[in-house]
């Protein structure tokens, strides 16, 4: 039986955001079965709580913001890719800001602090998206699609940047690999990009502390990339942070090209209204095998409502 999991002890943290620029400081707390992932905005009144649910996405303009009741958290899909990526079912998320911070721009300041707190096991199985037929959504030369098969993501970029060009990835859905192959690759940007964003009010945390910059010919980062197709990865673990906005970990072999956080929000409501292709599946406790029909669990509810 695979159960579910949460912290074994409550870390924190502390960092600046990468669009406000402003210091952020986030808690961590174990939380119990089907609670799933949750945030509380704690420097607001009320301390109003936002589930990491799809249902919950107002805004996909250069991350993914989250909201409930009035209150809303920018740049989620970091610390959600290295909570899922870890195999964390269940966390209150104590914010005292409106965004996450941007630590290196990568999810590897996430991984390191909860692979220190540890996980420990909740008396409640695991349940899974289980993908049974193929679902897609294409957006002009954009696509995004899931198909039965090994858990894995495969991604592909293509820009006329010469360091990166057409770029192709593909890990298995494995906390191994999250951890060392997806979780260290930071978040990219072009030079004039970054500047027009910063006439617009944002990226005013951004640096070369935390973030790959590059202009027309190269890396301004003096260590260079930490991978020779760092800007992929990244793209990995951006779609792993919006994976877990479903709420159950997906099984299924998925394929994104040219992706955006719009993008995928889309084909998450595409793959919820196709109720046909997939099914909430448990592994049996003997087999691991046959599907549990009867398990129905809060986060369930709420993605089918």
């Amino acid at each position: 039986m695979l159960w579910q999991k949460t912290l074994a002890r409550s870390l924190s943290f502390t960092g600046i955001g990468l669009h406000r620029g402003i210091p952020v400081t986030v808690t961590i707390y174990p939380a119990s079965a089907n609670q799933g992932l949750r945030f509380v905005r704690a420097d607001l009144p009320g301390r109003p709580q936002i589930q990491a649910h799809f249902t919950r996405v107002v805004d996909t303009t250069r991350a993914t913001t989250l909201g409930e009741g009035g209150a809303t958290l920018a740049t989620v899909e970091h610390l959600l890719a290295a909570l899922r990526g870890l195999g964390v079912d269940n966390a209150l998320i104590q914010v005292e800001g409106p965004e996450l911070p941007i630590m290196d721009g990568s999810a590897a300041p996430f991984a390191k602090l909860l692979a220190e707190a540890g996980l420990r096991s909740l008396p409640w199985p695991r349940a899974y998206f289980l993908i049974r037929h193929p679902v897609e959504v294409r957006q002009g030369n954009q696509f995004m699609r899931v198909t039965p098969g090994e858990p894995s993501i495969t991604y592909t970029i293509d820009f006329s940047h010469p360091l990166i060009r057409r770029q192709r990835y593909t890990v298995p859905l494995k906390s191994q690999s999250f951890y060392s192959e997806i979780a260290p690759a930071r978040t990219f940007g072009f030079l004039k990009e970054v500047q027009h964003l910063k006439t617009q009010g944002l990226a005013l945390g951004g640096s070369l502390d935390n973030a790959v910059v590059l202009d027309d010919n190269g890396v301004l980062n003096p260590e260079g990339l930490r991978f020779p197709e760092e800007c992929v990865r990244h793209k990995i673990l951006d779609v792993m942070g919006d994976l877990a906005l479903l709420g159950l970990p997906l099984l299924g072999r998925l394929e994104v090209s040219r992706g955006s956080h719009a993008l995928h929000h889309s084909f998450f409501l595409r793959l919820m209204s196709q109720e046909n292709a997939w099914r909430i599946w448990v592994p049996s406790q003997r087999t691991q095998e046959k599907p549990h029909s009867s398990f129905q669990s809060p986060l369930w509810e709420a993605a089918a409502g």
